[in-house]
């Protein structure tokens, strides 16, 4: 028998005799033989196909969006939404003051002040124009802050200002005494009179805020 008849007939007889059919029978064949006689076979990594498509069937949940936020703010007040009145400040070192009083109209919905009036000298002198200061003697603004608040108005809610001057001139000569003062709301058009005494040569406006 020739030498690879021989081979053959070894490897048969080794499958015979262990009773495996996965005997290797030759150094080419795909599996590897162990020492025991089971046949080792080479694994592969299985890897899942993909898609690059809509997958069909599967519904994609959208989050919920939410509505945009509303403002609650009620708007700058308008002509005809203000009603003004004034009162007389207690004098102090020559110095003298009024105190605008702001106040929604009785049938006006609610709504914001910011800013300066305008205010103006009525009857008992020559024409003066307040000029806008954030504080004074008596009043306006607290010291470091110039930025005018917002002031709401409503149905129990107001707002003031302090219009101030100072009774003499310079040369300490009594300045015109004046019995009226034509004031603006901020913001609007609405130039109302009311009645306030000051006796002054000069006069400063400061800006609204919430009474005190």
């Amino acid at each position: 028998m020739g030498s690879r008849a021989a081979r053959y007939a070894g490897v048969a007889a080794c499958c015979a005799l262990l009773g495996v059919t996965g005997c290797a029978s030759d150094s080419n064949d795909s599996g590897r033989s162990t020492a025991s006689g089971s046949t080792v076979v080479p694994t592969q990594a299985v890897v899942p196909a993909t898609t690059d498509g809509p997958t069909t069937g599967r519904t994609e949940s959208t989050p919920p969006t939410s509505p945009p936020p509303t403002s609650s703010a009620p708007a700058p007040c308008g002509n005809g939404q203000v009603v003004v009145d004034a009162t007389i400040m207690s004098p102090g070192m020559g110095h003298r003051g009024v105190r605008l009083n702001f106040s929604a109209a009785h049938d006006s919905r609610s709504c914001t002040l910011t800013g300066y009036p305008g205010v103006d000298t009525g009857a008992g002198g020559p024409l003066l124009h307040a000029e806008r200061t954030p504080r004074g003697y008596m009043g306006g603004l607290p010291a470091g802050e110039d930025n005018p608040p917002t002031i709401v108005l409503d149905g129990t809610h107001g707002a003031q200002a302090v219009v101030e001057g100072v009774a003499f001139d310079s040369e300490g000569n009594q300045c015109a005494t004046y019995t009226d003062l034509r004031v603006t709301a901020p913001n609007t058009t609405d130039t109302v009179t009311v009645s306030a005494r000051i006796d002054s040569c000069h006069l400063q406006i400061h800006p609204v805020t919430a009474p005190r």
